[in-house]
């Protein structure tokens, strides 16, 4: 089967269209703004709906209606835009509505630029906005996952009915890399009785809220979450394992920085140091099995496009069963293999 080249911006679209999503709402903000330009012309040709919000705080709560009437609905942006969305995520978890948000990531803090970074990963999965709560965040590497996980995000929106994040940055959404697009399955789209879509047959007409007043009630409801939070660690987790076996360094990385990484294992491998690397999937819930051997490990290397946040989370899994190191560059600059095999050498003794 002959593969089209694609960027990845283009990618979350088509992921999005064979999950079934045919509603679209959003801002334009780079290095994203072909995501909208995409939908804008697939979703009218598919009898779906684009509509380019006044912002994005108009755009997260028009999600919020299109997702209570049980559609599958997407909206993307790039960090200060997803920064606005916060409140209204807060909403749709508290609401428990099903939707999926694109975060294709640029330098910060503040307006920042335009390039690559993962500066909003602690936003991502330390939950953004007010309140107790998680969204699953997936992290593609390659322009072919964006399109896998993209439609995955749909289907785990739906299944717990909670926001999904998918997030990148501004290397994948601007790259171009082959992909198949071949149809394997059709989207698995479930029945929703809780969407407000009238009676329909029924004696009263559903009612989505996300308003506890009473103290009790509200508790009741976030520890209702927090069993189904409970439930996403214990079935979502979801990571790459590269040449881990026998592995006495270990790099941990995820997006674009987790293919350097692999650069960097392939050469330490060819030099004779065992080196491997863990690449979370997902980056909430944080993978937790590929460091059940953490003390037979003599150090991890985690590798981030910020100044460490990525890494607490390493920290706090390995629980001091071994060292922890971290290397990063914030504010859009992107490491060369040869500086983080430099690095590595530094941390492992040999330079």
């Amino acid at each position: 089967m002959p593969k089209t080249l694609m960027k990845g911006n283009e990618a979350f679209g088509e992921g999005a269209i064979k999950a079934g999503c045919r509603i679209f709402f959003g801002y334009p903000i780079t290095p994203q703004s072909e995501i909208p330009h995409f939908l804008a012309e697939r979703l009218p040709e598919l009898g779906g709906v684009y509509l380019q919000a006044e912002s994005e705080v108009s755009a997260i709560n028009m999600v919020y209606g299109a997702a209570a009437a049980g559609h599958r609905v997407l909206t993307s942006s790039s960090s200060p835009g997803i920064s606005l969305m916060q409140e209204g995520i807060s909403y749709l978890v508290g609401s428990e509505l099903p939707c999926v948000i694109v975060n294709v990531m640029r330098g910060g803090p503040g307006l920042g630029n335009i390039a690559p970074a993962q500066g909003d990963y602690f936003q991502a999965v330390k939950g953004g906005g007010h309140g107790d709560y998680h969204t699953v965040v997936l992290a593609p590497a390659s322009v072919q996952e964006i399109i896998e996980l993209t439609k995955l995000a749909f289907d785990l929106a739906d299944e717990y009915r909670n926001p999904v994040i998918v997030v990148g940055d501004g290397i994948l959404g601007q790259m171009m890399e082959p992909v198949d697009l071949a149809e394997t399955e059709e989207p698995r789209l479930i029945e929703k009785p809780w969407a407000t879509t009238g009676l329909r047959g029924r004696k009263q007409r559903n009612i989505v809220n996300s308003m506890c007043i009473v103290p009790e009630a509200n508790e009741r409801f976030n520890l209702t979450l927090a069993a189904k939070y409970q439930k996403m660690k214990e079935r979502e987790q979801r990571w790459e394992a590269y040449h881990l076996e026998s592995a006495e360094y270990v790099l941990v990385a995820s997006g674009t920085v987790a293919r350097i990484g692999k650069a960097v294992v392939d050469r330490a491998r060819s030099e004779g140091l065992a080196v491997g690397l863990i690449r979370p999937i997902t980056l909430w819930p944080f993978p937790e099995t590929p460091f059940a051997n953490a003390e037979d490990v003599k150090v991890y290397v985690v590798l981030e496009l910020n100044l460490g946040q990525m890494v607490e989370d390493v920290r706090l899994v390995v629980n001091g069963r071994t060292a922890v190191y971290f290397y990063g560059r914030p504010g859009g600059v992107v490491p060369t293999v040869r500086e983080v095999y430099e690095e590595l050498l530094k941390v492992v003794g040999v330079k």
